[in-house]
């Protein structure tokens, strides 16, 4: 895919969604790195509905490490993996209060270093709370990078890194949110909605015309 084209993808994705954000509820940075780590194999909507039951009680470091992980529990038993989400939040939480003031740290190295906290979960973090031009590429960027062209891969950071390399300046800011929300609604993984899509003119998945047509 040449760089002309991948400039009018973001284009038409920016014209149509000019600010962009992440469906998880959240209000701090905390608030967000809870969020994500529950969000793991489940959705955002589930996410959101535990979530609006547990940070009006505790949307700290150290309230929800005062909860204990039978606590935290009660508030996020209605997710996938809740048990082992709740370890991995406690465990985080700890390390917050002691090593980082409590505040949710904006480097990679010091994120990927709290329980439960992987490469994805810290690029949307740097993303989404601090500004950084990152890449958290989930099964919806992998599948919409690959099916367009706009950055094949066989893994999911060398999806990520095409897709830094390779993404005007301009656009590196929220064109993991366009992406995301793109294959979430549009770049379907079992019946894409090519009909629907406003950059399917320039997409360069070999299937879209057998799906229009479906």
């Amino acid at each position: 895919m040449n760089p002309g084209k991948r400039h009018e993808i973001f284009s038409r994705l920016r014209a149509a969604n000019p600010h962009p954000t992440t469906e998880l509820e959240y209000g701090t940075p905390f608030e967000l790195l809870v969020a994500v780590v529950l969000s793991a194999q489940a959705t955002d909507k589930g996410v959101n509905l535990a979530t609006r039951r547990l940070f009006p009680v505790a949307n700290t470091p150290e309230a929800i490490y005062a909860l204990g992980e039978a606590g935290l529990t009660e508030y996020i038993k209605t997710i996938g993996l809740y048990k082992s989400k709740a370890k991995h939040l406690i465990a985080a939480c700890r390390m917050l209060v002691e090593l980082h003031d409590s505040q949710v740290p904006a480097e990679r190295a010091a994120l990927e270093a709290l329980p439960g906290v992987g490469r994805k979960t810290a690029n949307v973090i740097l993303n989404t709370a601090f500004g950084q031009p990152t890449m958290a590429v989930d099964t919806h960027i992998f599948r919409v990078a690959n099916r367009t062209g706009l950055a094949p891969g066989k893994t999911v950071l060398e999806v990520e890194r095409k897709l830094l390399k390779t993404i005007p300046a301009e656009f590196r800011i929220d064109a993991h949110h366009w992406l995301i929300l793109h294959g979430r609604y549009v770049c379907q993984a079992r019946k894409p909605k090519c009909g629907e899509c406003i950059i399917a003119d320039l997409c360069e998945f070999k299937g879209k015309l057998l799906a229009t047509a479906g």
